[in-house]
């Protein structure tokens, strides 16, 4: 995304909503204008040490004169000089530290500034879909407070989201936005109709889009402008044959020209040229988005030691919040070297184009769901950790022996995730040898089912052992391989059983070549059409469990290092589900 664009996107909002006060007869004072002009040339020169004195001494002039609007849209230009400047940590935590405020305040008529930030920041570090929810909240709240004319560029803002998606319903919301800007917004007409003429491009509407193009041509002529007009002027020299002339357009128009190039040369069948100016794109997105990661653990890192500063106690997350950082920092070198790895096995030009691009989108996909499964418990550990330092709160040891276990449960939960993507990553490369030793059979399995009631604070009334063999049965097996083989598939089953009578059951069998084990448990099943696909990684029937989908993948993968299989048994009549683990028996008497 163009960060200039998005952020003159939010100052246009800004400013058009500030117009809807009333109260505003100290605008025309020189004291107002020179702070407001102080303000402005600080934030375009992007210098924080002008800025933040001219902010806050504007803010206060404002609180001074009772306007709360115009000194909390001054508050939103804080979020947006931060994210202007990449800082994304400190952006979210200006954009939380507003949301609170509006909140303990009850100002609900200016609170969808604070979501309007957060749906910016969310957009900003790719999660689509949390920025889409913020933005649709925007629009309800503007709808609800009679702020009809400032929805266009929320409207935009969705459009832009969702166009590459589903363009069909990026074109009803442009409709939508056009509706609105000419009841009030006339002069926002022009540019909605410039991106609706790009819009016609991605529906391969070709007679709309040259329509569009000559009403564009004959606004422009009358003095009118667009953000879309270089876009759509690149768009019309590539549609008619002219590649190089819409490149080198681009290229001087565009902050961000890599992705467009890749468009234009591979619309003209120009695949090595598009390959490479993709390439380009992507080692300049893998830089972002590296720095904003940086950028975020610095933050991180900086809340740490003002915890350690002001409490002492608090050294506890510090410790924790460290150890994760790292635990991070090993998932995305986990991730660089998927992506390095799938880009030294390209072969041909046009045929490299098209995996580039589906390796871009599964990447994306992956980081924003990993994103997502971490933020979750490390918000609960950030949470419950400054619980703990607070010098105010009386916390009975009841509730502190609480608030430990639930910081410990996800605090593993975060190792557990990490562990999965590194041990799927470079299990299947794994060929050393793995050394057996005999075992009482029913001994080990109770102890691997031990084991994880202790470690996953899982309730061992709910948990269940049957055994068709004799205690006196020995078997050649690896200890810690077995627990890493029944560990996720316990844990799925524990996910699935309901919270009143759930019900896990382990059972073991023998055959004269092989151990079998079923884990059976009374929850709502699993389809015999899914018996494959739930193995696959990152496969999650139900999106709203915890975890990243690489449990039974996981599983599977250590049984079949051991000589075995994992498998859902379809012929289990249920209730609930049954995966059937076998190993081999190798020597046993």
């Amino acid at each position: 995304m163009n960060i200039r664009i998005t952020i003159l996107t939010v100052l246009l909002l800004a400013s058009g909503v500030t117009t809807l006060r009333a109260a505003d007869d100290y605008k025309s004072s020189k004291e107002y204008l020179t702070l407001r002009d102080s303000m402005h040339h600080a934030f375009n020169d992007g210098d924080s040490a002008r800025f933040y004195p001219a902010v806050h001494a504007l803010q206060n002039y404002l609180l001074a004169q009772g306007d709360q609007h115009a000194y909390y849209t001054q508050r939103c230009n804080e979020v947006i000089f931060e994210l202007n400047h990449m800082n994304i940590f400190e952006a979210y935590r200006l954009g939380k530290q507003l949301s609170r405020e509006l909140t303990e305040k009850k100002l609900d008529k200016e609170m969808y500034m604070a979501v309007n930030m957060m749906g910016h920041i969310y957009n900003y570090s790719g999660n689509k879909e949390a920025a889409k929810q913020c933005f649709w909240d925007v629009i309800h709240r503007m709808e609800k407070e009679g702020y009809r004319e400032s929805m266009p560029p929320i409207y935009m803002n969705l459009v832009n989201i969702t166009m590459n998606e589903d363009p069909r319903e990026a074109m009803k919301l442009i409709d939508k936005a056009l509706e609105l800007a000419g009841e009030s917004s006339p002069d926002r007409v022009f540019d909605i109709e410039t991106r609706r003429t790009l819009g016609y491009l991605a529906l391969g509407d070709t007679a709309n889009f040259v329509k569009g193009y000559k009403a564009y041509k004959e606004g422009v002529a009358k003095g009118f402008n667009s953000v879309h007009g270089r876009q759509l002027e690149i768009q019309w020299l590539a549609s008619h044959g002219q590649a190089d002339e819409a490149v080198k357009l681009a290229t001087d128009a565009i902050d961000n020209p890599y992705e467009t190039q890749a468009e234009v040369y591979a619309q003209a069948g120009r695949w090595k040229e598009a390959f490479d100016a993709l390439k380009k794109g992507t080692e300049q997105s893998d830089s972002i988005n590296s720095f904003i990661l940086k950028s975020s653990m610095e933050g991180i890192e900086s809340e740490l030691q003002m915890y350690e500063v002001r409490r002492q106690q608090g050294r506890v997350m510090f410790y924790s919040m460290v150890v994760v950082i790292s635990l991070l920092l090993l998932l995305i070198a986990a991730l660089i070297y998927i992506v390095q790895s799938r880009r030294r096995h390209w072969r041909q030009m046009e045929s490299a184009y098209q995996h580039v691009i589906e390796a871009e989108k599964v990447k994306t996909d992956f980081i924003q769901n990993v994103s997502h499964e971490v933020r979750t418990p490390l918000n609960i550990i950030s949470g419950f950790a400054q619980v703990l330092a607070s010098s105010g709160n009386d916390i009975t040891p009841e509730e502190r022996n609480h608030i430990s276990e639930t910081m410990l449960h996800n605090t593993r939960l975060i190792t557990t995730m990490v562990n999965e993507v590194l041990e799927i990553s470079r299990g299947d490369a794994l060929d050393k040898e793995i050394e057996l030793k005999p075992f009482q059979c029913n001994e080990l399995i109770r102890s691997a089912l031990n084991y994880f009631c202790t470690n996953f604070f899982r309730p061992q009334e709910v948990l269940h052992y049957e055994s068709a063999l004799s205690d006196d049965v020995i078997v050649h097996s690896h200890e810690v391989l077995l627990q890493r083989i029944l560990n996720p598939l316990l844990d799925n089953a524990y996910k699935n059983i309901p919270a009143e009578g759930g019900a896990i059951v382990v059972r073991t069998a023998m055959t004269d070549s092989q151990l079998e084990i079923y884990i059976e448990d009374n929850g709502p099943g699993i389809p015999a059409s899914e018996a494959d696909h739930v193995f696959e990684r990152f496969v999650k029937l139900d999106s709203f469990k915890e975890g990243l989908g690489l449990g039974l993948t996981f599983g599977r993968t250590m049984a079949r290092r051991m000589g075995g299989d994992v498998v859902l048994d379809t012929t289990f009549a249920g209730p609930g589900a049954r995966f059937k683990v076998t190993l081999p028996l190798g020597e046993r008497s």
